[in-house]
């Protein structure tokens, strides 16, 4: 036995295949796992990331299931205070992030690791033959182990509020100087302007922020974080600062550091816990300094499927429906940042397949989509959404997406295009569903036009979920109620929820987001009202009527069920009342 074997091997007489674990431990259906068992015939990859793939199993389920199997100990989290920085000292961040092992304590002379791949015994023996010691592997999820190390790393090089501390002992002469070429190519980990960048950048992708603000005043220098759609102030560095982080910002995004008088914008990339993360830049000057903002996306992310961006049942189908048809357009509707993007993906993602010929014209190319064509507009050389709609005619498309509609040219080709035989995706900004039919005709598009080519509209908002550590039901203050309107029907004796808050969620109550949705079939009935220039609400009604369910009624659906929070619901829908 090798040192890095666990102390207990199991019985090979009673050895279990994994998919036999997996279907009577663990309730998997028999035909998923038959399936996944000849697709491994063609590809040689293992079961259980066959089974993930197909969505049939998670990473937790596979993990308990491989602990059965080997006879190891399973952990579900890792604690935050786990690993001493001794231990962490043991094992190099590289390592530990390519194989996915993490030191968790010394137990009865042994080393105690979790690991994602109890399998794979090559990281176990070179950590006994770096250790000198022998190695007892717990099994754990990939997920939570990238959690640890993330946390546990970085708080071992120093927390931002540290970095802040050291940058306020300094002078400005000695941050200028940090920012020197021979200190960013010789020393670029150790000027402390560069790493409070670094863990800037590092904790606003740890905490989920979409965005992060750094913004000078005339006496304070504010950073915020876009945390769910909602900005939250975190640190207050000092304002001498400002120059040196805003000019470290620009060195890593391409752009010109004297220019301080004019907006620019730019992009990098970085890697935070083995994560590809696409930043893009954007500064402002204004009275006190420029003010900078960085958008982050997680360019190793996986599209989100129809079933992941909470399209119910039968929602699910009336859009598969729509999606579906050969020619026409479909709308998504929505406030900047409500998610239009993400469902548009999710629609091409389903519908992307060798039979069809796939090409998007989008400002800014969010995600690659394997198999589409996507064309990333560009006004400096003419390449508009009008211009670019153009030229994707020409390439016999049978679906286009326009990443939005926003002038009359544009409209008029989404148009033609659709009533000459290609399904047409595109968004527009609107509060409503029936509001985007009013505001095509706004734009001078002829209203048999619109209300032939038109096949569905969908409207969404994000809300926040509620957080799941610190979650508790609560009897809603009857004004909450009254502000609900009559479109939404409630049960006699309605339960909400509501978060808390924890060291979870920041003391938010809130973790992540989901969609809610308003689906407008263009039906005989709209389309005879929008044909007799009936208003936005007018159709709204009749489409009530049909049985539409409005944005507010669907968020009030996912508050009962104890998704969100109604003080949610209400703050997205507001404009709808």
């Amino acid at each position: 036995m090798t040192s890095s074997q666990p102390e207990k091997q199991p019985d090979m007489l009673n050895w279990r295949p994994i998919g036999d674990i997996l279907q009577h431990d663990f309730a998997i259906p028999r035909q998923r796992i038959e399936a996944a068992l000849a697709e491994q015939e063609q590809s040689g990859d293992r079961l259980g990331q066959i089974l993930i793939k197909m969505k049939a199993l998670d990473s937790a389920t596979l993990a308990k299931a491989l602990a059965a199997q080997l006879e190891l100990s399973y952990l579900e989290t890792i604690a935050e205070e786990s690993a001493a920085d001794d231990l962490l000292d043991l094992i190099p961040i590289g390592f530990a992030k390519e194989y996915r092992v993490y030191p968790l304590a010394r137990q009865n002379g042994r080393l105690q690791v979790a690991v994602a791949d109890p399998l794979d015994s090559r990281p176990l023996n070179d950590l006994s033959t770096l250790t000198g010691e022998d190695i007892e592997p717990w099994v754990t999820t990939p997920e939570e182990i990238l959690r640890a190390i993330n946390r546990g790393y970085e708080k071992q090089a120093g927390e931002t509020n540290e970095v802040i501390e050291e940058i306020e002992e300094k002078t400005a002469g000695d941050l200028v100087r940090d920012l020197e070429p021979a200190d960013l190519i010789d020393a670029s980990d150790e000027a402390p302007i560069i790493r409070f960048v670094n863990s800037l950048i590092t904790q606003g992708y740890k905490e989920r922020a979409s965005d992060i603000h750094i913004e000078p005043f005339e006496r304070d220098l504010l950073v915020r974080y876009r945390i769910d759609g909602i900005l939250y102030e975190v640190l207050k560095p000092p304002l001498k600062a400002h120059a040196g982080i805003v000019s470290r910002i620009k060195i890593m995004a391409h752009l010109n550091i004297a220019e301080k008088r004019l907006p620019q914008d730019g992009r990098f990339r970085v890697r935070v816990a083995g994560r590809d993360i696409d930043i893009r830049v954007s500064s402002l000057p204004t009275a006190f300094g420029e003010r900078v903002v960085l958008r982050l996306l997680d360019k190793t992310s996986n599209v989100l499927s129809l079933e992941d961006i909470g399209l119910g049942s039968s929602l699910l189908h009336q859009f598969e429906g729509m999606i579906s048809k050969n020619h026409g357009i479909f709308l998504v509707t929505g406030p900047t940042g409500s998610g239009k993007t993400t469902t548009l993906y999710a629609a091409l993602t389903r519908l992307n397949n060798r039979e069809k010929n796939i090409i998007t014209v989008e400002d800014p190319i969010e995600y690659q989509l394997p198999g589409v064509g996507q064309i990333q507009v560009n006004p400096k050389i003419d390449l508009t959404f009008a211009n670019g709609l153009r030229s994707i005619l020409r390439q016999d498309p049978d679906i286009i997406m326009v990443g939005e509609i926003r002038d009359r040219e544009t409209a008029e080709i989404a148009v033609q295009s659709a009533l000459t035989g290609h399904m047409v995706f595109s968004t527009l900004h609107t509060n409503n569903a029936a509001g985007a039919l009013t505001r095509l005709v706004e734009m001078g598009i002829e209203p048999f036009l619109a209300a032939s080519s038109i096949v569905g509209i969908l409207a969404q908002r994000l809300v926040r979920r509620i957080c799941p550590h610190c979650k508790e039901a609560i009897d809603p203050p009857a004004e909450l109620l009254d502000q609900l309107g009559d479109e939404c029907t409630l049960p006699a004796n309605p339960q909400f929820y509501q978060g808390r808050g924890c060291s979870r969620c920041m003391n938010i109550g809130y973790w992540g987001r989901c969609g809610i949705y308003e689906l407008l079939p263009v039906d005989e009935t709209v389309r005879g009202l929008l044909m007799q220039d009936k208003d936005a609400t007018t159709i709204k009604q009749a489409a009530m009527r049909q049985g539409m369910q409005t944005l507010r009624a669907a968020g009030v659906t996912r508050a009962l069920e104890g998704v969100t929070t109604l003080e949610e619901i209400l703050r997205v829908t507001q404009e709808e009342v």
